[in-house]
């Protein structure tokens, strides 16, 4: 009995304990609570909500708060709001938004079923790093992509899926340029473009040559025939880095008929159009 009365009375204490604490912390919240600037909130109703982080600040309430609060910070930092959202940030905040390029994202690699090798084959958890710990993947090739789709499920805006070829397929019309996907591929195959970008390298292999060929049929050779054809070789629109063939948006004159492409021995640089990467099957039937 005695014992009974005395656990019922140490709840009581306790009880009571807490609830002058919560009045002590409530009263102290509300004596030294800040008022939200109620710009903030509607600036934040402008964004897309996607937290991607594509701003460089941690959601799109820190950015809200900071392009609000901050003159430094400029009202077209939302990637996936593009310029239809810097234009009703700028108007809230009297600032000026300056026209940026849309870009979206581009997966640099074709190694999918059947045309990359594999060297084991890998039965752990179905994520990207996860199979990088295991010899650098299960691929011959240690820089394409590792199809576990770590990318798609990161996407904020449903623009990515994993196609049957066991690569992940954008959706341009949807994809924001947000490179939230990039952020997480561990071997760095995505890349974001510029929307108006017409020839890209969709590889990613430093290996070097025709003993690469015999783990990838997709790859770039590194060969430079494409560097050596470019129309513009004098401003080094295309460069060899690393036995890898790579384009400079800011110097590539998006040239018709551009001769980098047809001298291609393995259909590794490909003409963009509308964002969708195009190129004939070559010899060995890759696609």
């Amino acid at each position: 009995m005695d014992y009974t009365l005395t656990a019922i009375m140490a709840v009581v204490i306790l009880t009571c304990i807490g609830l002058v604490f919560g009045f002590v912390l409530a009263s102290a919240d509300k004596k030294f609570a800040m008022e939200e600037n109620p710009l903030i909130g509607e600036v934040k109703e402008a964004l897309p909500q996607g937290q991607c982080g594509a701003c460089g600040f941690a959601g799109c309430a820190k950015y809200a708060e900071a392009v609000v609060l901050d003159p430094d910070v400029p009202p077209n930092l939302c990637v996936p709001g593009k310029a239809a959202v810097a234009a009703v940030v700028a108007k809230l905040t009297g600032k000026v938004a300056e026209a940026t390029e849309p870009k979206y994202a581009h997966v640099k690699c074709r190694g999918g079923n059947g045309i990359a090798k594999l060297a084991f084959e890998y039965k752990g958890v179905h994520d990207c790093a996860a199979a990088k710990l295991v010899q650098q993947g299960p691929k011959f090739c240690k820089f394409g992509c590792l199809g576990f789709g770590n990318c798609v499920r990161s996407c904020p805006f449903g623009a990515m899926t994993m196609g049957e070829n066991g690569l992940p397929q954008v959706n341009k019309d949807i994809c924001t340029g947000c490179g939230k996907c990039a952020s997480v591929c561990p071997n760095h195959v995505i890349e974001l473009l510029p929307i108006s970008a017409k020839v890209s390298v969709s590889c990613s292999s430093k290996d070097f040559g025709a003993p690469a060929m015999k783990n990838c049929k997709a790859l770039c050779l590194g060969c430079g025939s494409c560097m050596r054809n470019c129309s513009h070789k004098d401003e080094e629109a295309i460069k060899i880095i690393d036995h890898l063939a790579v384009v400079n948006q800011d110097v590539c004159h998006h040239c018709d008929n551009a001769t980098c492409l047809t001298k291609c021995p393995t259909g590794a640089i490909g003409e963009m159009i509308k964002g969708v990467y195009k190129k004939e099957e070559t010899k060995e039937n890759v696609g």
